[in-house]
């Protein structure tokens, strides 16, 4: 495998070669800096040009955070959805 680096304070770039079979080491200084250990599911998005690397974790967090917004945490959703249909049950009678 062959690597080479650059370090900035806010970033780090680091090369690796692919092998035949598709696989690519990750550093071990990205792997720390991401905060991985082995066995990690991560996930690969490629969009203009960039391909970009995260954890599982890190992507169901985001959805998460970006979900959140739009639930009512005041309550229950289960019985807002009993009273919806209650309500709805009640009108055809």
């Amino acid at each position: 495998m062959t690597t080479q680096s650059t370090t900035t304070p806010s970033a780090i770039m680091k090369s690796a070669t692919m092998n035949t079979q598709g696989r690519v080491v990750v550093p071990v200084e990205i792997r720390k800096a991401m905060g991985i250990e082995a066995p990690a599911d991560l996930f690969f998005r490629y969009e203009d040009g960039t391909l970009t690397v995260g954890t599982i974790e890190d992507a169901v967090a985001y959805v998460q955070s970006v979900v959140a917004k739009y639930v009512d945490t005041d309550g229950s959703a289960v019985d807002a959805l009993i009273a919806d249909r209650r309500a709805e049950a009640a009108k055809e009678w």
